[in-house]
């Protein structure tokens, strides 16, 4: 089976590439995560867990390519402890004041350790 794209038929096996490829552009950040650490990464982990040390589960993912622009922060700490989630929020955002100024945007997910 194929299908007509412009003048060109494209092969069944084609079109499942095709459709992979375009699948896995939004996830590009998940792939670059297996990789070694940026330089934002670290630093920002650092400052978190200097911040935070009661934090039993931390992670800084760029998610911007690499570029610094952009960073997920996951972050799991008894500090959070009956804080509401914008408070939490609020002491990430403080801790990471002087960062925050050269991003473009920052997700940030915080938790508190079940007992």
């Amino acid at each position: 089976m194929s299908l007509l794209v412009g003048q060109r038929r494209k092969s069944a096996r084609d079109q499942i590439l095709l459709g992979l490829t375009s699948l896995l552009v939004p996830f590009r950040h998940v792939f670059r995560s297996f990789t070694s650490k940026t330089d934002g990464e670290d630093r920002i982990t650092k400052i978190l867990k200097e911040k935070f040390p009661l934090a039993s589960s931390l992670k800084v993912v760029d998610i911007s390519g690499g570029c610094g622009a952009m960073y997920e922060i996951h972050i799991e700490s008894d500090e959070f402890r009956g804080k509401r989630t914008v408070q939490q929020h609020q002491l990430v955002n403080q801790a990471l004041k002087e960062e925050i100024q050269g991003m473009h945007g920052l997700r940030i997910f915080t938790e508190v350790p079940r007992k």
